[in-house]
Parts: C-alpha cells; sequence; structure tokens
C-alpha cells in the first residue's frame, strides 16, 4: 500500500506540470522571450563581483537601466501580464543600479591611487 503512494503522488505532481494548458505556454514567446533575456541580469549580477570597476561603461549601464525600467512597464502592460519578464527586468535593474553605483563611487568619489600617481 506505501509503494503505491509515491507512484501516484509523482502522478498527480505529473500531472500538474505536464497538463496542456502549461505546455501550451512553454512554446510561447511570452516564455522562451524572458528566459533567454535572463542571460543579461546573470552576466549583470556576476560582473557586481568580478569585473573591475575601472572597466564599467557608465553609458552602457546607463542605458541598461533606462531599458529595464522600460520593459518592466510593459511586460505588465500586455495582456496577459507577463510576470516572468517583468521577474527579469526587476533582477538586471538591481544589477545595474548597483553597477551604476560602482561606476560613480569609482569616477567621481573615491580618490583612487592609480589617479593620484599618474599626475
Amino acid at each position: 500500500m506505501s509503494s503505491k503512494i509515491p507512484s501516484t503522488a509523482a502522478q498527480s505532481l505529473s500531472q500538474k506540470l505536464f497538463n496542456k494548458e502549461n505546455l501550451k505556454y512553454v512554446l510561447t514567446s511570452h516564455f522562451w522571450g524572458p528566459v533567454s533575456n535572463f542571460g543579461i541580469p546573470v552576466a549583470a549580477m556576476i560582473d557586481l563581483r568580478n569585473k573591475p570597476a575601472d572597466t564599467i561603461s557608465g553609458p552602457m549601464t546607463g542605458a541598461l537601466i533606462v531599458y529595464s525600467a522600460v520593459f518592466m512597464k510593459y511586460s505588465l502592460a500586455v495582456i496577459p501580464k507577463n510576470y516572468l519578464l517583468f521577474g527579469c527586468h526587476i533582477v538586471n535593474e538591481v544589477a545595474q543600479l548597483g553597477q551604476a553605483f560602482r561606476y560613480i563611487n569609482y569616477n567621481y568619489l573615491e580618490e583612487n591611487n592609480s589617479k593620484q600617481e599618474s599626475k
């Protein structure tokens, strides 16, 4: 009797996950667009820790901040609302704002030894 419980639970979970509506959603651009777009925020989060502050592009970081803000609004304006795209751009917005803080801190606020040595 107890051996049937896991298989019944597995079948129930399988039926919930692999139903017609979920499979139809996975085959749309509403799913694959944000999934493929997640490369940008993942790279930005990795760069927050690994990329030296002197290599950050201020204009590109600013453009990505505006881009994510626009697409956050767009993701909630379409019907049906695309919460996966919204989440992708929230993560990117946070990462890009972190990069912008590092850029501003390095270029305008911090006294850099390398800048003083070159004078």
